[in-house]
């Protein structure tokens, strides 16, 4: 069913009423444009520019939707979120019409649910008793010209739905008849709802824990348990709570869409707050409101993942400064990314000296026992971290005939100490005029595509 707190023999179930087309009734929002740059009015106006984040002319953001389910989640009230927020109602119904379905109306009213301002959508149809298989609604969403990203999703909510009534029925997926979902009012619901997010031009979803109610409701198979069946299939793995609410408040359709649409479940993620908007739920609630929230917004900046490392570290106080350089030689030739030395005053005010070592993790077991045998050491620490490295390249070029290797960097050329200090000495030059030259020397060469370092 899709009102929250409804029961399964209701599901999508509502007294017929409309004609053959479709007709809107109720609010109609100006919503924006995919991409979001539209004026919204009511509770989903929006707060901030909106867009996406520029830098250097390059989009780097992106506009997430988080529905907090807090009173669980149905198709209908996923819609009524999406509309309140500032979605178009009018451009909704005008991709839904591509849809080769009739007899049914569309209609969003303003309603209050637990002192909250919400949109409920109604979708009235005329047909309540079609059944449908998987197959067939396929071919519904595919035959009607819907924007790419809004297809994809609904037909992956309503893979989900066969998915998770076929393990339960144990039939194969093309096999399954929806019964309650495969309604025409479910159908709409579940596209409208991907419709719209289209509509605000939200690339990502994501959700809240999502609340449960309790007891029985009527399904076309009679009697089930609440949650039902087919939502705790769909949300397996999903994280999710039991109420003393007692009647349904996840719906195998909102089931659906999480399950299909939702990258992630949790707490609210860090947002710039767009828009916020409620859909409610048909029935109202003792003790909360009966909606689901949704918060449209541009998702702050991730910074790329870096390589993963293992620094280990030991502190010492009774080895020389010559088996101190032997170590840190005896580690890099080994395959340490990095080795150093740093003076320390150790326990009892003595001067010691700590030895950090960062190595790739699959070297780090063979790095700490060198580490041990070297220096003789009675314990090693460690822990993980990441490494972000510049771009770079290896070249090599002439000084008067001899080869020294360079680095080539965003930030410049460096020559290697080692070659130039060879090619110095033969040369009876000074170091720095040798490095200078091989550095000057590779500046002029072209430079090809640079590659970050490991």
């Amino acid at each position: 069913g899709d009102g929250a707190a409804g029961d399964a023999g209701e599901l999508r179930r509502r007294p017929g009423g409309g004609g053959g087309g479709q007709r809107l009734r109720g609010r109609a929002r100006r919503g924006p444009e995919p991409g979001g740059r539209g004026k919204a009015t009511g509770r989903g106006r929006r707060r901030g520019t909106g867009g996406a984040a520029v830098r250097g002319g390059t989009a780097v953001s992106r506009r997430v939707a988080w529905w907090h389910c807090f009173s669980g989640i149905a198709g209908d009230m996923a819609l009524g979120s999406l509309v309140d927020a500032g979605a178009d109602l009018a451009a909704v119904e005008r991709e839904l019409a591509a849809l080769p379905v009739g007899g049914w109306s569309l209609e969003a009213r303003p309603v209050q649910r637990g002192g909250l301002a919400a949109t409920e959508v109604v979708v009235q149809v005329r047909d309540t008793a079609v059944v449908r298989t998987h197959a067939h609604i396929v071919g519904l969403i595919t035959e009607a010209r819907l924007p790419d990203r809004a297809r994809r999703r609904a037909l992956a909510a309503f893979a989900a739905l066969a998915e998770a009534e076929g393990r339960l029925h144990g039939r194969p997926p093309a096999q399954v008849h929806f019964h309650e979902v495969g309604g025409t009012d479910a159908i709409v619901d579940i596209v409208g709802t991907c419709v719209a997010l289209e509509i605000l031009g939200v690339d990502e979803v994501r959700a809240s824990a999502v609340a449960q109610g309790s007891g029985m409701v009527r399904s076309a198979h009679g009697l089930l348990p609440v949650p039902a069946p087919a939502v705790l299939e769909l949300l397996a793995g999903a994280p999710t709570y039991g109420t003393d609410v007692p009647f349904e408040l996840t719906t195998p359709t909102g089931a659906a869409l999480l399950a299909a649409l939702a990258e992630g479940f949790g707490p609210m993620p860090a947002l710039r707050v767009e828009r916020v908007g409620r859909g409610a739920g048909s029935r109202e609630l003792s003790g909360r409101p009966n909606v689901v929230q949704v918060v449209v917004g541009t998702a702050a900046e991730e910074e790329a993942a870096g390589h993963p490392v293992v620094l280990l570290e030991t502190n010492l106080d009774d080895v020389t400064g010559e088996v101190l350089a032997h170590t840190l030689a005896a580690l890099l030739d080994a395959g340490a990314l990095d080795a150093w030395v740093t003076p320390v005053v150790g326990k009892k005010g003595r001067p010691a000296h700590q030895v950090s070592v960062l190595a790739d993790p699959e070297r780090a077991a063979s790095l700490r026992a060198l580490l041990v045998a070297e220096t003789g050491t009675l314990g090693v620490r460690g822990r993980r971290l990441e490494r972000w490295t510049a771009a770079r390249e290896q070249a090599e070029v002439e000084v008067e005939g001899y080869r020294v290797r360079v680095k080539r960097s965003p930030a410049g050329v460096k020559a290697e100490h080692d070659d130039a200090a060879r090619v110095a000495r033969l040369l009876h030059r000074p170091l720095r005029d040798v490095a200078r030259q091989a550095e000057a020397t590779a500046g002029q060469e072209s430079r090809p595509q640079l590659e970050p370092e490991k």
